[in-house]
């Protein structure tokens, strides 16, 4: 009986390690991941998608997803370099193009992205002034996002996409901005007054010179501006007769 209980008590053990070695063997990767493997500490390979097998102990690995993450960047103060303090953030669109380098150069790269794209976004935008970032967001998210790439290359990421959500300015400011833009109208409407006035100018001399050339023409223009005033019947008007329209003795 006892060594019944004895093969028995065997024939389990060996059937959880059976159990335990293929739990910790098989592998399988979805289409968007991938394995980082480490053989006894140590850099292997790259693996996946699919099935995979490993030594269990002697080797491990680390799953890494290769699709589009999305960071948001919490509102920053920034001091523009007109000195004017807003309020901006951001998100920031990028992936893993290089598993290896994103699991072993740098401990967590998500916290990683997101402090680098924080110091970023002040660093650029207070090199610009208020109405540049409110005006000129797509050069701005497009300096941003090259900076970006350029500084996470070496962990492996590839920043895609930068996009500045909102630049909140203080409410004197927004006065002051208000007051800006109406005097500014006002200015184009001055302008384009004495734009106005300039080319009526212009036409009148041209129109003085036609009429000096031709003695008839002038006699017409004044008969036409009499036509236009008689029609209105209840007005009497008493015009000079020029002498030039008198027959001549």
């Amino acid at each position: 009986m006892e060594i019944f209980v004895f093969e028995w008590i065997l024939q389990l053990a060996g059937v959880v390690l059976v159990i335990f070695i293929l739990y910790n063997a098989i592998f399988i990767f979805r289409e968007y991941e991938r394995g980082v493997m480490f053989t006894l500490g140590r850099f292997t390979r790259v693996c996946g998608p699919g099935f995979v097998m490993m030594i269990p102990i002697v080797q491990q690995a680390v799953r890494t997803d290769l699709r589009m993450f999305v960071e948001d960047v919490p509102s920053q103060d920034v001091i523009s370099r007109d000195n004017v303090s807003v309020k901006v953030n951001a998100v920031i669109y990028f992936r893993i193009i290089d598993p290896e380098r994103a699991i072993i150069n740098v401990a967590d790269f998500r916290t990683a992205v997101s402090q680098l794209a924080q110091t970023t976004l002040r660093s650029v935008l207070g090199k610009h002034e208020l109405d540049e970032m409110l005006a000129e967001r797509d050069r701005l998210n497009a300096d941003i996002q090259e900076i970006l790439d350029r500084q996470t290359d070496a962990w492996g990421i590839k920043v895609t996409n930068v996009e500045i959500k909102h630049v909140d300015i203080d409410e004197s400011m927004v006065r002051a901005i208000a007051k800006q833009a109406e005097a500014e109208r006002l200015r184009r409407a001055r302008v384009i007054n004495a734009e106005g006035e300039q080319q009526a100018a212009g036409k009148l001399v041209e129109a003085g010179k036609m009429l000096a050339e031709q003695a008839n023409a002038m006699q017409l223009r004044y008969f036409n501006a009499l036509n236009d005033i008689a029609t209105d019947k209840t007005t009497t008007i008493v015009f000079p007769l020029p002498t030039d329209l008198l027959p001549k003795a």
